[in-house]
C-alpha cells in the first residue's frame, strides 16, 4: 500500500443541509451551523451550500438565507453558494442578495453559479422563471457580473447593495459547457465530480487550455468535489457510505426522500443496474479509515491536480459526519 501523504492544497466543505429520517429542517439547519463551526476550527477554507428544490432530504432551497445564517454564526470561514441555480432567478435579485451578504460579511462570501434548475419540470414552473436553454445562461452570468461593477452615471438599473462590491463569482459545471464559459470569462471553475465525474478530465483540460485572464482572475483556478467518508474502521466507513448509495438509488427510482440510515447489506437494497449507475456517479469517492482517506485524497489530487478540493459527505448521524470531516482535515494537516 502506498505511503503517500495528502496534498498541501486548500480544502473546503460542501453541505446540503440534509434532513434525515426522524429529523426536521430546523434540526438540519442547526446541524449545518454546528458543522460550519467545526469546519472553521479544523481549517476548512470554505463552507458552501447548494440550491435544490422539491427535495425532502435537502433543506438548502433558500440558499442565500441559509448562507447568511451560517456566516452570522461563524467568524472567518468563507461561506457561499455551490451553487445558486441561475435559471431559477433574475440576475438582479441574485446580485442584490449576494451584495447584501457581502456587505454584512465582507471578504467572506462566494457566489457559485450553475445552469441547471436543480429540480424537476413542475417545480421549475412553480418557481415562475422559465429556462430558455443553455444559450441563456452565459448572458445571465454576464448581466449579473455587470451588477457588481461600480455604478455608472445614468445607469438605469443598479444592484443596491451590490454595485462596486467584490463578490467572487465561480462557474459550476458537470460538463464541458461550464468549463468553456469559465475559461472565456476568466472565472474560477468548480466541477461536480462528486456526482457526475464522467467529463471531469476533459473539462479541466479545456478550462486550462482556453482560460483568458480577466480583472477577476489572472490565472485559471479549478476546484474539484470529492465524496469522503471516514471512520475508525473501513467496515464502519463503508456502512456509513450506504446512506449516500441509497439516496442515489432512490433518485434513480424517481422517489427521493429523507436521508436514510445506513444499512448492513447494500447489495440487498439495490438491483445490479442501480448499483452500476450509482457506482458510476459516485466514482470520485474516498471511503475508509484514516490511512485510506489520507492516501485516497492524495492519489486523487496527484492524478487530477486541482487548485482546491471541496469535500462532501452524506452521512446519517451528525456526530459521525463531524468525525469524518475531522479525519479528512487530519489528512491535509499531514501534508
Amino acid at each position: 500500500m502506498s505511503t503517500s501523504t495528502a496534498p498541501a492544497i486548500p480544502f473546503s466543505l460542501l453541505d446540503l443541509a440534509p434532513v434525515c429520517e426522524g429529523s426536521s429542517p430546523a434540526e438540519a439547519f442547526a446541524n449545518s451551523l454546528d458543522l460550519a463551526r467545526h469546519a472553521e476550527a479544523l481549517g476548512y477554507r470554505r463552507f458552501w451550500l447548494a440550491e435544490h428544490h422539491n427535495m425532502p432530504g435537502i433543506a438548502s432551497a433558500a440558499t442565500a438565507v441559509l448562507i447568511g445564517h451560517i456566516a452570522g454564526g461563524t467568524r472567518n470561514i468563507r461561506v457561499g453558494a455551490g451553487g445558486v441555480m441561475l435559471p431559477n432567478h433574475a440576475p438582479l435579485q441574485v446580485a442584490e442578495q449576494f451584495g447584501t451578504l457581502a456587505s454584512l460579511y465582507p471578504g467572506r462570501i462566494d457566489l457559485g453559479l450553475g445552469r441547471a434548475p436543480g429540480t424537476d419540470q413542475p417545480t421549475v414552473q412553480a418557481l415562475r422563471r422559465y429556462y430558455a436553454g443553455a444559450d441563456a445562461f452565459p448572458s445571465d452570468v454576464m448581466e449579473l457580473l455587470r451588477y457588481f461593477e461600480p455604478a455608472q452615471p445614468g445607469q438605469p438599473v443598479q444592484a443596491v447593495p451590490g454595485a462596486g462590491i467584490e463578490v467572487p463569482v465561480w462557474i459550476l459545471g458537470s460538463s464541458l459547457f461550464g468549463a468553456q464559459l469559465a475559461a472565456a470569462l476568466g472565472l474560477p471553475y468548480a466541477f461536480a465530480s462528486h456526482f457526475a465525474p464522467a467529463a471531469m478530465t476533459e473539462a479541466l483540460a479545456l478550462y486550462h487550455r482556453d482560460f483568458k485572464p480577466s480583472r477577476r482572475l489572472r490565472a485559471p483556478y479549478a476546484m474539484l468535489a470529492l465524496n469522503v467518508v471516514a471512520a475508525e474502521t473501513r467496515a464502519e466507513a463503508r456502512r456509513l457510505f450506504t446512506t449516500q448509495q441509497q439516496s442515489f438509488a432512490r433518485l434513480r427510482r424517481g422517489a427521493p426522500g429523507l436521508i436514510p440510515p445506513p444499512v448492513d447489506d447494500i447489495e440487498a437494497y439495490w438491483t445490479p443496474q442501480e448499483k452500476a449507475s450509482v457506482e458510476q456517479s459516485l466514482a470520485c469517492s474516498v471511503v475508509g479509515d484514516a490511512r485510506d482517506v489520507r492516501e485516497g485524497i492524495a492519489a486523487f489530487a496527484a492524478r487530477h491536480r486541482p487548485d482546491e478540493l471541496i469535500l462532501t459527505a452524506n452521512i446519517f448521524d451528525h456526530q459521525a459526519r463531524r468525525h469524518s470531516f475531522a479525519l479528512a482535515a487530519e489528512a491535509f494537516a499531514a501534508a
